[in-house]
């Protein structure tokens, strides 16, 4: 399906998006440096800890929030009102007021917005293409978020220091366009409700129907275990805007990348971060699909416990060193661990869960990235407890945790019968 073919919503959303997105990863790496030299590295990890929770909590509604209320309604308020917190933490950073307490709240408040964002963005895809066609929808959205995360942080690392104001000015404007765009030029996509509607039920009610539904799904030992894992497995890639950045922020000055006669090119620790991230999403863009096809020859057990593994000496090798040829082959490391598991992963969830419960099952798996991204900034303060080199050595454990996990899961899965009887149990 050619891009000039789209239905005319998702491409303003495409090219709408990507500006954003770009925009975004210019300034978001860096703001964990921002917030703990402000801070300090205690108290910024457990504001970071605080802010999490109301996305989570604005992710379990933003479902629920799109079906009652509209895509496009939702898009449209949820853009512009992180345009409004952009440009309020543009004026809190700017020459005529310095507060970081409110750029915090604004940072926190992009987040809520976002977590109600996408819910509606991912149904309007559904809403008007064949289902024959949304995995390669979703695959260029993908593909631009990738882009931007290359191209952004080679932004970010020239002039985030010294024009940060700029940054978060230019993301504000960019989504307050893009919320006039999405309501002057798309149309709702909300299918007609029937059946049984949930229109009428208070938020609240939605919220408790949905913990119930998890609580069905968590008593199944195979899915459970796949959860836990994978939130040991997101305290390490978590890492990438989090720790990484705050360490690099410290350890890492005026390091020559080339040199060519007289002529050379030095990093300090933003620059050289905005580089790693960069390499990270390069990679991603270039070899998701060749590792994924790869990763399909060789069992899946084989494949989950190989990706922890590659995250656990990756994390390892980052605190072993400040040299930024040897902090760029960890990241090549890294990523390879991300890229391992990151195509089969959604197969295992459909191949696990029953057939009538697959949505809630795919909508529980991503409490992996959730409920880990709500505890990984607790690592930023553990620098300050017990120092970086067994902060880092704390991480790689966990990934080789999550290993082992994985093990346990597929030897309870693999057990005779035992996927046919799960499913007929639930």
């Amino acid at each position: 399906m050619r891009i000039r073919d789209w239905d005319s919503n998702l491409k303003v959303r495409l090219f709408g998006e990507a500006a954003l997105n770009i925009a975004f990863w210019m300034f978001f790496p860096f703001l964990t440096i921002y917030f703990a030299g402000e801070f300090g590295k205690d108290k910024a990890g457990l504001m970071l800890i605080f802010s999490q929770v109301f996305s989570v909590l604005a992710n379990l509604m933003g479902g629920y929030f799109a079906d009652r209320f509209g895509r496009k309604t939702m898009m449209v308020l949820s853009s512009f009102g992180q345009g409004i917190c952009y440009l309020v933490f543009a004026l809190a950073s700017s020459p005529w007021l310095d507060s970081p307490w409110i750029g915090f709240i604004c940072f926190a408040l992009v987040g809520v917005f976002s977590s109600f964002y996408w819910p509606a963005s991912q149904a309007m895809v559904a809403d008007v293409v064949e289902e024959k066609d949304r995995s390669h929808v979703f695959a260029i959205f993908y593909t631009s978020i990738n882009i931007a995360v290359v191209v952004g942080p080679i932004l970010g690392a020239i002039f985030y220091r010294d024009y940060r104001y700029q940054l978060l000015l230019a993301a504000g404007i960019i989504c307050m366009v893009l919320s006039g765009l999405l309501a002057k030029m798309t149309r709702e996509t909300v299918p007609e409700h029937t059946g049984v509607s949930q229109e009428n039920k208070k938020w609240h009610t939605v919220l408790i129907d949905q913990m119930k539904d998890y609580g069905i799904i968590f008593r199944d030992k195979t899915f459970l275990l796949f959860i836990i894992a994978g939130v040991l497995a997101a305290q390490t890639f978590m890492q990438l805007d989090l720790l990484l950045p705050v360490y690099m922020k410290e350890f890492v000055q005026n390091q020559t990348l080339f040199q060519f006669g007289d002529w050379s090119f030095t990093v300090h620790g933003e620059q050289a971060f905005g580089i790693l991230l960069s390499e990270n999403g390069f990679l991603v863009a270039l070899f998701t699909v060749a590792v994924t096809k790869m990763m399909m020859k060789y069992k899946e057990r084989n494949v989950f416990i190989l990706s922890s593994l590659a995250y656990a000496v990756a994390i390892f090798m980052m605190g072993q060193t400040n040299w930024i040829w040897g902090l760029t082959f960890a990241m090549a490391l890294f990523t390879l661990g991300e890229l391992m598991a990151a195509g089969i992963q959604q197969s295992f969830v459909s191949k696990i869960a029953p057939d009538h419960m697959r949505g809630q099952y795919f909508a529980a798996a991503s409490l992996r990235f959730t409920i880990g991204k709500t505890i990984a900034p607790i690592s930023i303060p553990l620098t300050v407890w017990i120092g970086y080199d067994w902060t880092f050595i704390i991480l790689a454990a966990l990934a080789v945790l999550s290993a082992i996990l994985y093990w346990v899961m597929f030897a309870i899965a693999e057990k005779p019968n035992n996927l046919k009887i799960k499913k007929e149990s639930v």
